[in-house]
């Protein structure tokens, strides 16, 4: 709606803001958050299917196993350790260190760049101790 009066300006919206790494950052740590509560969610069913004999637990063990499955763990990983970097980032802030802009904004590129090595590392690793 315009502003007809012209006496107050218009409330900034989603086009007026350039995203910044630490925008971008602060957005993901509240979508892996919710992602982990589905996350979850796997680790019940997996636990139940153990607890549900041989069968069940070999049928999930097949559904984590496919592309899907796998696509999904591997999402859930980057959840998980990406949310942990954001934690560890806000624990920073939260005694006081790390509020200068650039200092902040390799932080936000870091904190991307790590969760996608370590979990490239800890599947590798997965993998490696597997067979």
């Amino acid at each position: 709606m315009a502003n007809v009066t012209n006496k107050r300006p218009l409330s900034p919206h989603l086009q007026i803001y350039k995203p910044i790494p630490t925008m971008v950052m602060s957005i993901l740590h509240r979508v892996t958050g919710g992602a982990l509560y589905f996350g979850t969610l796997l680790v019940a069913w997996w636990l139940i299917a153990a607890s549900s004999g041989a069968t069940y637990f070999e049928w999930v063990s097949w559904f984590m196993g496919t592309l899907l499955g796998r696509l999904i763990l591997f999402g859930y990983t980057w959840a998980l350790v990406h949310h942990m970097l954001g934690g560890l980032r806000h624990l920073l802030w939260d005694m006081g260190y790390g509020f200068e802009k650039s200092f902040s904004t390799k932080l936000a590129k870091a904190n991307l760049i790590g969760s996608i090595l370590l979990t490239v590392v800890i599947w590798i690793v997965g993998y490696t101790v597997r067979f």
